[in-house]
């Protein structure tokens, strides 16, 4: 299989593909994270994620490259990474007691081959209350997640109630899809 890029600073989807042990290595460009806005919240974080891949591809040409998005929807407001502390608390309160999806586009690029898709997990919150989510958003510091929020972390130990989907989806790269998709590049 030629080289594998993975196009992502995340050090999630960098933990999911070394626990598939993918022999991979990680460039990041630059990129525009903004979407046209006539876009269903899947096709918008697949046109981001194919946006990070062609950066990168010119950088690596013959590589595979993997790239991801990952977007928090509630009631369909798409909502991204906080701007600070207190748009984090913000955003945890919208999403305590509530169910949103989390939604992961994907693409996968080798020269004139490309494989898109999304995937999608619905998450629900207990109702958080307000020193819960403050101790979260003090000692863990969210700001870098869709959200607000890592699953893996604190708050998705004692706040989230239930999942319904792939769980490594809502940590920012449902690896599983992934790895298959990757079998048609061989």
């Amino acid at each position: 299989m030629s080289q594998i890029i993975l196009a992502s600073q995340s050090p999630r989807r960098k933990q999911l593909m070394e626990w598939a042990e993918v022999n991979f290595r990680i460039i990041v460009a630059n990129t525009d994270e903004s979407f046209p806005k006539n876009l269903e919240p899947e096709e918008a974080a697949i046109h981001i994620a194919m946006e990070k891949a062609r950066a990168v591809q010119q950088k690596a040409a013959d590589a595979i490259i993997v790239a991801a998005d990952t977007m928090v929807v509630l009631n369909a407001e798409i909502i991204g990474k906080p701007a600070d502390r207190d748009d984090a608390i913000n955003i945890l309160n919208k999403l305590s007691g509530h169910r949103h999806k989390v939604i992961t586009g994907v693409a996968i690029i080798q020269n004139e081959k490309s494989i898109s898709f999304a995937d999608s997990t619905d998450v629900e919150f207990y109702t958080l209350s307000q020193g819960q989510i403050e101790f979260y958003v003090d000692n863990y510091k969210p700001y870098d997640k869709a959200g607000a929020y890592a699953i893996q972390e604190w708050i998705g130990v004692v706040g989230i109630r239930c999942i319904n989907g792939d769980f490594y989806n809502v940590m920012g790269l449902p690896i599983s899809r992934v790895m298959r998709e990757l079998e048609k590049f061989t």
